[in-house]
């Protein structure tokens, strides 16, 4: 099966506990909208993509990991558009979950969206204990204190702040997340995996403030100029912008060099540098240049 396929009816399935008569009816359209707005799906691809290198064996085990991580950024997102931090009214070319529904709504449907996550890997990974086990643990980990996506955005409040630190946390939680429970699912050492997570997490962070300032914000769907404008950490702002295009280069390399021995390995490094276009396209950087 196509693996965008996987994840949208994986999503599909996620989110159909909230589509009841029970649930308020407000609170599941904003769930709905906030996991159907769109997105290139970056974190579950590449959950699934380092399982399906290392052979995975249960499907279901991969779907929950891939899940769980997409429903904790989307729900991240919901929190960094709030008015307490970036006040963005527009997200993926649409109003931003706080614009459409409300404050406390918002506040809410990324509530529920972190608890859901959670209920994923409960309801599909209950013939795997072991794996679930690790999977609850990497997981967690991304998401909270001490260097979860919560700290990373604490980090914001702080008088100084280390850009490597930040961005690790901030951005490269959830990717290195998404390497080691990919490899997890499907039975392999998760530690193994961290550094493709690492250098991958913080590559896509120096690519986003890369088009902060060089980007199209129509085609991004979201307004440029935001890091300069909140005084937030930058690659741009600390190496330069030719300095921060050599630098996601190199992340992208080493991350190319790090993949483990595994059956998959070829098939996925041809992954990683098709994401690596992605990331940062080519008009970019010519633009940038």
């Amino acid at each position: 099966m196509d693996t965008i396929k996987r994840i949208n009816d994986s999503l599909i399935d996620a989110v159909s506990v909230s589509n009841t008569p029970d649930c308020p009816a407000k609170l599941a359209e904003a769930i709905d909208y906030t996991v159907f707005s769109g997105g290139a799906r970056i974190r579950p691809k590449l959950c699934m993509a380092v399982a399906i290198a290392c052979k995975e064996d249960d499907c279901d085990v991969t779907n929950a990991a891939a899940i769980a991580i997409e429903l904790l950024h989307c729900a991240s997102l919901i929190h960094d558009d709030l008015p307490c931090f970036d006040n963005a009214a527009t997200r993926r070319g649409k109003a931003s979950v706080h614009r459409k529904f409300g404050e406390p709504l918002a506040v809410l449907t990324g509530d529920a969206l972190i608890v859901l996550a959670f209920q994923v890997l409960a309801r599909h990974t209950n013939g795997q204990p072991a794996r679930l086990c690790h999977l609850l643990k990497i997981i967690s980990d991304s998401v909270g204190a001490p260097n979860g996506i919560c700290a990373g955005q604490a980090w914001e409040s702080e008088p100084t702040v280390s850009l490597a630190k930040y961005q690790r946390a901030k951005t490269g939680a959830l990717f290195s997340a998404a390497t080691m429970a990919g490899a997890a699912a499907a039975g392999y050492e998760p530690e193994d995996w961290r550094e493709l997570g690492d250098c991958i997490g913080e590559a896509y962070q120096v690519a986003d403030d890369i088009r902060d300032v060089a980007g199209d914000p129509e085609k991004m769907g979201k307004p440029t100029g935001q890091d300069a404008a909140l005084g937030r950490p930058s690659a741009c702002q600390e190496l330069g912008l030719a300095g921060a295009i050599k630098r996601f280069k190199s992340l992208m390399q080493q991350a190319v060099d790090s993949i483990p021995e595994c059956p998959g390995a070829d098939a996925l490094k041809m992954h990683m540098l098709q994401e690596s276009e992605r990331f940062l396209p080519k008009e970019i950087i010519r633009s940038a240049a």
